[in-house]
């Protein structure tokens, strides 16, 4: 039975997410957090204590987040086993971002090849944080197969790895620390002192997932040098995680990443990853949907064989 309840949610939840992505007019979990952050940040980023005040919040909201969601799945398993069957499924399908995040970045392309680079650039403005205003063709595909790599551990294996440690509610609470991190993690002078925890934190909950994200990617599409060229660039990412994924996603596709861009109105400078300053194409985007969906299909099944491994030696 314990199996059961872990195993068939995600199963369920994985397959929801490749039927459907994130459906727009449905309510999700994160566009409640994000309305749950933005009131926090518009009522306690001001005045003194802001880094107090930030720190507070960036352990509270997974905390509220964990419990709301541990005390629905006990109401669930009240009601007996296929009701929290159903409850964790939908759970494990909003924190999954597969098919979504595949979407998102064709919608990029797919935008810029129609309608032209203007299109494109704001296209693009939708999934990124930089300012894409100024971005020529070959960076728009650096951008799209950048946030594709990077979230690929943000939203897909970091959730299936704390979906295998503590189930939906440990699921849900990651999700809460990785928006916070996307809303209010930034350096520059509003958020700097306010969202420094949850960066910090964001941080040390994708440590491991990354590192396991770029080993999975360089496990699916092995080729000699790859290790190496991955231990040699994952590092010169200015963050301390994303560089790995990067640097794995790169190194398949034999191109670079990095350099400097703008984010909210601040030049910030990153060192390149890679050598190869060739053109991007069509033909790369699709390789990096093929890398992804094989790597989250890999990740399913690692997570459910963990599961049962755990509950043979219980």
């Amino acid at each position: 039975m314990n199996s059961l309840i872990v195993l068939f949610p995600l199963v369920a939840g994985y397959v929801l997410d490749l039927l459907l992505g994130d459906p727009r007019r449905l309510p999700h979990p994160v566009v409640g957090f994000g309305y749950m952050i933005a009131w926090v940040e518009k009522h306690w980023n001001c005045g003194v204590g802001r880094q107090l005040k930030g720190a507070v919040i960036a352990l509270l909201y997974p905390a509220i987040v964990f419990v709301a969601a541990w005390t629905i799945g006990c109401g669930a398993m009240f009601v007996g086993m296929w009701c929290y069957i159903a409850v964790a499924a939908v759970f494990v399908f909003y924190g999954l971002a597969s098919r979504s995040l595949i979407q998102e970045g064709g919608e990029v392309i797919k935008t810029l090849k129609e309608q032209g680079i203007e299109a494109g650039r704001k296209r693009l403005s939708w999934i990124v944080g930089r300012d894409t205003s100024q971005l020529s063709v070959k960076e728009i595909y650096t951008a799209v197969l950048e946030t594709m790599a990077e979230n690929l551990s943000d939203g897909v294996v970091a959730p299936l790895f704390y979906y295998a440690l503590g189930g939906f509610p440990a699921m849900m609470a990651y999700k809460m620390v990785n928006t916070l991190d996307s809303m209010i993690g930034y350096k520059d002078e509003r958020y700097r002192q306010f969202g420094c925890w949850s960066a910090r934190l964001d941080d040390v909950l994708n440590y491991i997932p990354a590192r396991l994200t770029a080993l999975l990617m360089v496990g699916v599409a092995y080729r000699p040098g790859l290790v190496r060229f991955v231990l040699r660039y994952g590092r010169m990412h200015a963050s301390p995680n994303a560089g790995f994924p990067e640097a794995a996603m790169a190194g398949i596709l034999n191109c670079r990443f990095g350099g400097a861009h703008v984010y909210h109105g601040i030049l910030v400078g990153k060192p390149y990853i890679g050598d190869c300053n060739r053109e991007l194409t069509e033909e790369d985007y699709r390789k990096a949907v093929g890398i992804n969906r094989t790597v989250t299909a890999t990740m399913v099944v690692l997570t459910g064989l963990y599961v049962l491994w755990m509950n043979t030696i219980k």
